[in-house]
C-alpha cells in the first residue's frame, strides 16, 4: 500500500513540475493570477450555489411538517441531530477541526499560511450543510469562505505558484466564497480586505474584484437571478426620521458589544469542556431548546428576514409555543422579539464551538434585523410613532454587523447588495458607522480577531511556509 501511495505521490509531483514550467514558458505570472482567479471564482460560485441547494433541500424536508399555530416538538430534536452529525463527519471522517472558518483564514493570511488540504475544498459544504439543514442557528458564510480559500489554494499549488501568489488566491476563493454565496461582489471583496486582512496592492485588488465578480456572477446564473432576500421600497427615506436613525446606531452599538462578550464566554466555555461527546450534548440540547422556544431561530433565518422587511411581522411567532398569547398583543410581539435578540448569540455560539460547522457573522445580518425590529416596535408602541419596521430591520442588518465584527464598508455593501436595494445607503451608512464607532470605542477588538492560534488550523503542514515577505505589487 505503502509502495502504490509513494508512486501516486510521484506520478502527482511530476504533473505539477510539468504544469508549472509549461505555465512558466508560455504565461506571465501577473497573466496568469489573473486567469487562475477567474477559475477560482467560477468554481467557488458553483460551490457556493451547491451548498446552499442542500442546505435548502435538508431545510425543506426537516420542516415538512412545520406548523404555523402550534408548536413544533421536532425542534427538540434537529439541531440536536445536526451538530452531533457534523461532529461525528469531522472526527472520524474528515478528521479536521472546520469550525470557525473566518478566523482560521484571517489568521492564515495573517501568518501566510496558505497551503490548505486538498479536503477542505468539499468537507465544509459537508458539515454546514448537515448542521444549518437541520437547523443549526448559524451560518455559512465560514463555510464557504473555507472552501473558496481551499479551491485557491489548492490551484495554486497544482502550478506551483510563488508562496506570495498563492495568497493571493487563497484570499481570492475566500472572498468568491462570500460573493457566490451572498450573490455580493462588492461585499466579498471588502470582507477579504477588511475582515480577512488580504494585503492590497494593485495586483491583489484586481485578482479579488475578478474572482468576487466572476463567482457572484455564476452562483446568480445558476439560481435563475433570484436574491436571498426580497426587500422591496418604493418610497424614499423620510429625511425627518433622521434622529431615530441616530439612536438606532447607539442601540446597535450596546447591543453589538453584548453580542460580542456573550460569544466570548461562551466560545471559552465550549473551548474548556474536555469531553467532545458532552460538549456535543450540552450544544445540541441547548440550541435544539431556545429553536423550540423560539422557532425563528433555526437555521440561517433568510426567511424571517424576508418577511420582517417586507412588513409581515406576525411571521416571527409561527410556529411558536406562544403563538396565540403573543400574536394578539403588541407588547407581546415586542417581548417575543427582544427575546429572539437576546438569544441569538447563545443560539450561534453554540452551534458553532459545539459541533456543528457555520460562519458567525452572517448571524450578525439576522441579528440586526431582529434590533431594528425591536427598536421600531418599542418606540411606535411605547411613543405612537409610525416608524417603517421593514427600514428600521434593513437599518439593523448593517448596524450589528458593522459593530460585532468592525468592518463597516463591509456591512454597508454588503447589505445593499444582499437585497438589491440601494436606495436606502445614507441611514444604513449612518446607523453602521455609529455602530461601529461605539463597539471600537469600548471594545478594540471584535469577537473573532484573535480567537486562535496557528497550531489549531486544519492547513497543510507539509511544507513550511515563508515567515516574511510581502504580496507582490503591480511591477511584479
Amino acid at each position: 500500500m505503502s509502495g502504490i501511495r509513494e508512486n501516486i505521490d510521484r506520478k502527482l509531483h511530476d504533473m505539477t513540475y510539468s504544469l508549472k514550467s509549461w505555465r512558466e514558458r508560455y504565461i506571465p505570472e501577473v497573466t496568469f493570477l489573473f486567469i487562475v482567479a477567474f477559475v477560482i471564482g467560477l468554481v467557488s460560485g458553483f460551490a457556493a450555489y451547491l451548498m446552499k441547494s442542500i442546505i435548502d433541500f435538508i431545510s425543506r424536508y426537516a420542516l415538512s411538517g412545520f406548523k404555523v399555530t402550534e408548536s413544533n416538538y421536532t425542534f427538540l430534536i434537529l439541531p440536536l441531530t445536526g451538530i452531533f452529525l457534523a461532529a461525528l463527519y469531522m472526527r472520524y471522517i474528515s478528521h479536521d477541526d472546520l469550525e470557525h472558518g473566518t478566523a482560521r483564514i484571517r489568521d492564515a493570511i495573517k501568518t501566510r499560511q496558505a497551503r490548505m488540504k486538498p479536503r477542505l475544498m468539499y468537507d465544509s459544504i459537508v458539515g454546514s450543510s448537515i448542521t444549518l439543514g437541520l437547523g443549526g442557528s448559524a451560518g455559512s458564510e465560514g463555510p464557504i469562505a473555507y472552501t473558496g480559500a481551499a479551491i485557491g489554494s489548492n490551484i495554486g499549488q497544482a502550478f506551483r505558484v510563488s508562496p506570495q501568489y498563492l495568497l493571493i488566491m487563497v484570499g481570492c476563493g475566500a472572498g468568491a466564497g462570500i460573493a457566490g454565496i451572498f450573490k455580493a461582489p462588492v461585499g466579498g471583496m471588502l470582507f477579504t480586505l477588511e475582515v480577512l486582512g488580504l494585503g492590497m496592492t494593485t495586483v491583489s485588488v484586481m485578482a479579488l474584484l475578478l474572482s468576487c465578480l466572476t463567482a457572484a456572477i455564476t452562483s446568480l446564473i445558476l439560481d435563475g437571478g433570484r436574491l436571498d432576500i426580497n426587500y422591496a421600497h418604493p418610497l424614499p427615506f423620510d429625511m425627518s426620521m433622521m434622529p431615530y436613525v441616530l439612536l438606532l446606531g447607539l442601540f446597535c452599538g450596546l447591543y453589538s458589544l453584548y453580542y460580542s462578550e456573550v460569544m466570548k464566554k461562551f466560545d471559552r466555555f465550549f473551548k474548556n469542556m474536555n469531553n467532545p461527546w458532552l460538549k456535543n450534548l450540552v450544544a445540541g440540547v441547548s440550541v435544539s431548546v431556545l429553536v423550540f422556544l423560539l422557532p425563528p431561530l433555526f437555521g440561517e433565518g433568510y426567511t424571517t428576514i424576508s418577511s420582517v422587511l417586507n412588513g409581515n411581522l406576525h411571521s416571527v411567532v409561527d410556529g411558536s409555543l406562544f403563538f396565540y398569547k403573543v400574536d394578539s398583543s403588541p407588547w407581546g410581539v415586542v417581548a417575543f422579539v427582544g427575546a429572539v435578540l437576546l438569544a441569538k448569540c447563545f443560539a450561534t455560539s453554540a452551534t458553532n464551538s459545539g459541533g456543528g460547522v457555520g460562519g458567525e457573522f452572517a448571524p450578525t445580518l439576522f441579528a440586526g434585523c431582529m434590533a431594528g425590529l425591536f427598536f421600531a416596535l418599542v418606540m411606535n408602541t411605547a411613543l405612537d410613532l409610525r416608524l417603517d419596521t421593514g427600514d428600521f430591520a434593513f437599518f439593523g442588518m448593517a448596524g450589528i454587523m458593522a459593530g460585532a465584527i468592525h468592518a463597516p464598508m463591509t456591512a454597508i455593501f454588503l447589505t445593499l447588495e444582499l437585497t438589491g436595494n440601494y436606495s436606502l445607503i445614507l441611514p444604513v451608512a449612518i446607523v453602521s458607522g455609529v455602530s461601529y464607532g461605539i463597539s471600537r470605542m469600548v471594545s478594540p477588538q471584535s469577537f473573532f480577531t484573535s480567537r486562535y492560534s496557528v497550531s489549531q488550523f486544519a492547513l497543510d503542514d507539509t511544507v513550511n511556509p515563508p515567515s516574511s515577505g510581502e504580496a507582490p505589487d503591480d511591477k511584479s
